[in-house]
């Protein structure tokens, strides 16, 4: 059976932190008793659930003030396991599962693809959301979901790209330092004073 090569131990080790936030993310809402977390609404970079939040154990209090910063945290906008409300709104969720399965794509294929092209892959998630804020348009929570887990890849597949340009360069330095090496240890023939003029 052939041997599955990895591109990177760099991406590995960012698959596996994204993989592990994601499973903290969705286990949270079952580390409270059920029904307790119902509306989390705010403003994103503000902490305005400190009381509610304040009886939980240490761990879901961390995920959910983490949340409770760097989320508005609607409750209509979010969803919700074990009759709690998940720590972040669903484009935020959806930008999580992006991460993970960006990541573990670029674990095993190396993209080679332009840059620019992959930014495309945020126009979505700019669109529905910015037309929530100038308009009176209301996204979906599955619309969210979805532009969001698209602009999670291709933010992980443009930080894999990077990834891997870097660890090239830095593979190219230590060949030619490897080569420069070897070249010093080859013996030079110097000629013999004595018979140069013979």
């Amino acid at each position: 059976m052939p041997r599955v090569r990895l591109t990177s131990k760099t991406i590995l080790v960012a698959f596996i932190i994204s993989l592990v936030w994601l499973a903290l993310v969705v286990s949270a809402p079952f580390m409270v008793p059920a029904g307790t977390l119902t509306d989390l609404s705010g403003r994103v970079g503000t902490r305005e659930n400190t009381e509610a939040l304040s009886g939980l154990s240490p761990l879901p209090r961390a995920i959910y003030t983490f949340g409770d910063i760097e989320c508005h945290q609607i409750a209509e906008r979010s969803y919700f396991l074990n009759g709690n409300q998940m720590p972040f709104c669903a484009r935020d969720f959806g930008l999580f599962l992006g991460l993970v399965a960006g990541f573990a794509f670029a674990l095993f294929v190396r993209f080679r693809g332009s840059p620019l092209l992959l930014l495309l892959g945020l126009v979505p998630m700019g669109v529905d959301g910015g037309l929530q804020i100038v308009t009176d348009y209301e996204s979906t929570n599955p619309l969210r979901l979805a532009t969001g887990l698209l602009a999670g890849a291709v933010l992980s597949m443009l930080l894999a790209l990077y990834i891997n340009a870097f660890e090239d360069i830095g593979k190219e330095r230590r060949r030619g330092r490897e080569g420069r090496v070897g070249e010093s240890q080859i013996p030079t023939r110097t000629q013999d004073p004595r018979t140069r003029d013979a």
